[in-house]
């Protein structure tokens, strides 16, 4: 039996109220801009990779803050786990050029225009209480 695809940890890392999202290389289905984000590794909580992945990609020290929630993502059918993070130092930057293709810190006016299907609902309603 084929072995079950790793679940994926996402950082939600909201900064000076801009939202941080980054582009893939390569989309993953109808995604392109979304949130740092890898495959949680064995031994690992979503707290835990979401912190690593944010160091992996975007050059980020963050703090897991609280993890949001779960769910099977509706476009690519992997477990999510969503983790808000708190940037402690660093500034973000394409520090995994081989994954990603750009970043950019969002305003909430503008998160449609990345992501036009919006959030997961506890990522939504995580960034509505964060954004006021």
């Amino acid at each position: 039996m084929p072995e079950a695809s790793p679940a994926i940890a996402a950082a939600v890392i909201v900064q000076d109220g801009k939202l941080l999202l980054v582009r893939r290389r390569v989309a993953e289905g109808s995604l392109s801009w979304q949130f740092p984000a890898g495959a949680v590794e064995q031994g690992e909580t979503f707290d835990e990779a979401a912190v690593r992945e944010a160091a992996e990609e975007v050059g980020l020290n963050v703090q897991a803050v609280i993890v949001l929630g779960e769910r099977l993502h509706p476009s690519t059918g992997r477990l999510m786990g969503y983790v808000a993070c708190d940037v402690v130092s660093g500034e973000a930057y394409v520090a995994d050029a081989g994954e990603l293709a750009g970043i950019v810190w969002a305003t909430l006016d503008r998160l449609t225009d990345y992501v036009p299907n919006g959030f997961a609902p506890a990522v939504q309603d995580y960034l509505t209480t964060t954004f006021g």
